[in-house]
């Protein structure tokens, strides 16, 4: 098992994600379950499939899962 916090793309979105938090924070009250929940769940998706990619046991599981943090990020 790789361990995802020694890769700097995982600490990159983690602190992507802490950021969008952060100024969607200041978003108006009526985009809480809009525009505010899409961007914080794309967000945090990134570090999430690059954590769980880790944990798979072949290199084409965890480039498959990069893939999908790729796919959030866009």
């Amino acid at each position: 098992m790789r361990d995802f916090k020694k890769y700097d793309i995982w600490k990159l979105s983690h602190s992507l994600t802490l950021e969008i938090y952060k100024l969607t924070s200041n978003f108006p009250q009526e985009e809480l379950f809009g525009l505010t929940s899409q961007l914080r769940r794309a967000s945090a998706s990134i570090p999430t499939n690059i954590s769980e990619g880790c944990g798979r046991d072949s290199d084409k599981d965890f480039n498959r899962f990069l893939a999908i943090a790729l796919g959030s990020a866009n």
